[in-house]
Order: C-alpha cells, then sequence, then structure tokens
C-alpha cells in the first residue's frame, strides 16, 4: 500500500511514542561522546540522569538552544562523569521532537555506563537510523534529503561531500519538486477540461501540451544522465588493468596508488592473482583491480590467476588497458582489444622511455583514447590522470548540481521518464485526454515516491536500515 507523509505518521504512531536514545559518535575512543535522547518524554528522562552543577538551573526549565553544565549520575546516586546537556526544543530539533545530547568523556566503557543508566531512566534503544526516520515522519527533511545525510556521513572526497551536503540541502528536492509541480498542473487542467466541458475553462492547446511534456522528458534525462557520474564520484567504479605479461600493469597499479600494492619483477608471471584497491583520481574513485598477464600457461597457479583475469575483463565497468610500445603487439595484445572494443576504456603506451617499435595508429580503429606512459619515471602521469576523468566525465563534475545519488532515486525517476514517454506518444498519436492523464499521473506517483510525498512503509524501512544506529 502507497501512503502519504501523514498515514506514514500513523504508521509508526507507536515508536514516535516512545523515547529513544543511542550513542550519536563513532564506536572509538575519542575526547568527546554524545548520547542522543529524542521523543515526548527526552527532557525529563535527561533530568533523572543528569544534574546542572548550577543547582537552581534544571532542563525542564530551560529554552531550545540552551546548554548546561553538570553531572551524569547512576539511579544509585554515584557520579559518572561530568557532563553537558544541550537541549533542543520540539519541533526546532533534528528530529522535531524535544532532544537532550549529553556530552561526556569519549570512553566507550563509561558512554556504555551512560546509557544503560538512561535506558533505566525510560528511554529505549533507538533503531539503525530511527533519529533520522522521525526527522522524516516529521517533515523536517524528504527522502532524498535523508539519504544524502547517509552520503555525508560515508564520503570520502570533498566532491562526494560537497553533493551530499548540496543534496541535504534539498537541491534535488527543489528539481523533482519543480518537473512534478509542473505536470500536477497539466493534469489538473487536464482533467478540468476532460470532467467539467461545460465550465468556462481555458482551452486546451495539444501543442502546448506536446511542449510541455518534450521539456519534462528532458529534464527526466539530464537527472538520470547524472546518476552514473554521481555513482563513480562516491562509489568508484569497478576498473581493471589488463594486459599481457610484464607490460607493466603492477607498476602501474603502484604508481596510481602511490605505494606499492603489487609485486614488480622482470619475470614474467608474477602476478598471479587479482590484486584490489581503491583510488581517487581527481574526483572519481577507481575500485582498481590489478590482473595476471593474458597468456596461456602450464603452471597451474598462475592459469587460475589468468582465468581470472579474463573474468575481471568481462565484469569490470572500465578498463585501463596496458601496451609495451617497446615490444611488437603480439597475439594476446589483439585478443584483449577485441575483448574490450564495447568497453569504456583508454589505452596505455607504456615503457615510453624506451624506443618504440610499433605506431599507435594501428590502434585508431579501435575508437579508444590512448596515452604515453612510462610507469618507471612517471612520464605521462598527467596526461593519463587528465584523460581517466574525461573518459569518465568527471573532469567538470559540479558538487551542487542536482543529481541523483541511489539506486532507489534513479528506479523512480526511471519509472516517470517511461511514464512522460507514453503521455507524449498518446499527445502524439490523438489518443483521449483520459489515456494521456493517466501516464502523466503515473509520473507524478513516481517522483512523489522519489522524494517520500507518498512511500510505502517498506522503501522507509529499507533507507533508515542502512544508517548507524545513533542517526
Amino acid at each position: 500500500m502507497v501512503v502519504d507523509i501523514s498515514t506514514a505518521i500513523f504508521i509508526f504512531f507507536e515508536d514516535s511514542m516512545s523515547t529513544i536514545a543511542a550513542i550519536s559518535t563513532a564506536p572509538a575512543v575519542g575526547g568527546i561522546g554524545v548520547i542522543r535522547i529524542s521523543g515526548e518524554d527526552a527532557v525529563s528522562v535527561a533530568e533523572r540522569v543528569f544534574k546542572a552543577r548550577d543547582t537552581h538551573k534544571r532542563l525542564s526549565d530551560m529554552k531550545g538552544y540552551t546548554a548546561a553544565y553538570g553531572y551524569v549520575y547512576a539511579s544509585c546516586g554515584e557520579k559518572l562523569d561530568e557532563c553537558v546537556a544541550l537541549l533542543f526544543r520540539a519541533p526546532h530539533s533534528y528530529t522535531g521532537e524535544d532532544v537532550v545530547e549529553l556530552s561526556c568523556h569519549g570512553g566507550l566503557f563509561l558512554l556504555k555506563k551512560v546509557l544503560e543508566q538512561v535506558y533505566l531512566a525510560g528511554a529505549v534503544p533507538a533503531e539503525a537510523g530511527e533519529f533520522t526516520k522521525r526527522a522524516f515522519l516529521n517533515k523536517k527533511i524528504d527522502l532524498t534529503q535523508a539519504e544524502a545525510i547517509a552520503s555525508i556521513i560515508s564520503a570520502q572526497s570533498e566532491a562526494s561531500a560537497a553533493a551530499a551536503l548540496s543534496a541535504k540541502e534539498g537541491t534535488l528536492y527543489k528539481r523533482i519538486e519543480e518537473i512534478s509541480s509542473s505536470l500536477i498542473s497539466l493534469s489538473a487542467h487536464l482533467a478540468a477540461w476532460t470532467d467539467y466541458p461545460e465550465d468556462d475553462i481555458e482551452a486546451l492547446d495539444m501543442h502546448a501540451i506536446e511542449k510541455n511534456l518534450l521539456h519534462t522528458k528532458e529534464d527526466c534525462q539530464k537527472l538520470l544522465a547524472s546518476f552514473d557520474i554521481s555513482l563513480i564520484v562516491n562509489e568508484g567504479v569497478e576498473t581493471a588493468i589488463l594486459g599481457r605479461t610484464n607490460v607493466g600493469k603492477s607498476s602501474l597499479m603502484n604508481l596510481l596508488c602511490g605505494e606499492q600494492k603489487s609485486i614488480v619483477t622482470d619475470i614474467e608471471g608474477t602476478t598471479r592473482d587479482v590484486v584490489e584497491t581503491s583510488v581517487r583520481i581527481g574526483n572519481a574513485v577507481l575500485r582498481l583491480s590489478d590482473t595476471a598477464g593474458l597468456r596461456e600457461s602450464e603452471d597451474t597457479i598462475e592459469q587460475i590467476g589468468i582465468d581470472l583475469s579474463r573474468k575481471k575483463a568481462q565484469s569490470a565497468n572500465f578498463i585501463l588497458a596496458v601496451f609495451d610500445v617497446s615490444k611488437p603487439l603480439n597475439e594476446e595484445d589483439f585478443a584483449l582489444l577485441e575483448t574490450i572494443k564495447n568497453k569504456r576504456a583508454i589505452l596505455v603506451l607504456n615503457k615510453s622511455d624506451l624506443s618504440a617499435v610499433w605506431e599507435p595508429d594501428i590502434l585508431q580503429k579501435y575508437g579508444k583514447k590512448t596515452v604515453y606512459l612510462s610507469a618507471k619515471s612517471e612520464s605521462g602521469f598527467d596526461a593519463l590522470i587528465n584523460a581517466v576523468e574525461e573518459e569518465l566525465g568527471t573532469k567538470d563534475f559540479n558538487p551542487y548540481a542536482p543529481m541523483l545519488a541511489t539506486q532507489r532515486q534513479k528506479v523512480c525517476l526511471q519509472s516517470a521518464y517511461e511514464s512522460v514517454i507514453q503521455a507524449l506518444e498518446a499527445v502524439q498519436l490523438g489518443m483521449t485526454l483520459d489515456a494521456v492523464n493517466v501516464c502523466i499521473d503515473s509520473a507524478v506517483e513516481a517522483l512523489l515516491e522519489l522524494t517520500g510525498q507518498r512511500a510505502t512503509q517498506r522503501i522507509s524501512e529499507e533507507i533508515f536500515k542502512n544508517f548507524c544506529v545513533g542517526k
């Protein structure tokens, strides 16, 4: 069943009646550890474990966005630690409920001991992502902003952090809202025209309807195109370094990593397994796999590694194909070129510090970018980095533009896009306005599901279960 926000709040009403608590800082020793308490009884629960140093100061008398210094106590009266209690009053808090944050010293044993006392005082353990789920249910954020919070926490670069913060501030939501509002307005006009033909309603211009739908189609296409680049920036692209034996694959791997990840020798077949790591190249993340050299081998162990290399060639989304310009191209080289002809790839012409025995023109028919490199001297490395970013489309990445960040968002928008296409076809084929409007309504439903204005309970649970406890 699909429900709107108000119904969703009713579904989770039992949860929202309880007062929840959890450690909100990382599960590691630190200078400060924070226990977050949220719910109708958050203040009274906190007062049972916290006493201000100023005995005349009580949390229940304090205004929101104010703090008190004091101590936290066990139920038996034992003083556990110094503490700063920070109070947020509903609805002006992260969750939209009363929230108290107890900042203690950051020892894990101590924090767990204080949290036990908070539970004894009436709070219940928060589930994974429950604080953010309550923020969503209390209309503090939409689903795209909730997903952005998870992205902020997991961000591993300046670009991914900036993109996540932009989404948290509502960039994607506002863009989806613009698209859905346009479709809702069009749908309302169509419905009024068909349901109340005798009323004085502005005549429908089929050309204008078609133009509106074409514009919406383009908007959806642009956002859908943003997903692949967003994925490369945030999660990375599976990248295989391929080539025959001794062309410099492991040297390239080490150069990209800035440290030795793969063993490098002059002995052919040194790499016998797939060596994997992740590196950041500009705005892109490459999930690198250094593979065994491609050839036929009578060595059983090496052949297993070669078979794994061939599987990587099939599964990887991006290929760095390495060739040795100081040696003639052979059967394995041309077989590799055939294998990757339909893949996103860069041809790395390695050992450019040595005399070349073949011209790169021979590779032109494969239509791939080529880069001269000496992994040994690092000559051509900047050109390779530039080529990687250009090929992956991350060179001019704008983290502040609206973009899709999750597979769920992409599925919703893809559904809306397909419904808009169907509406366009219905208009162009001269079908009834009812048929056109059914398609438009389907597109709107998909967009509202994307933002959470129409959301199933299953979708909500799926999103928030991936959050850490305490967020």
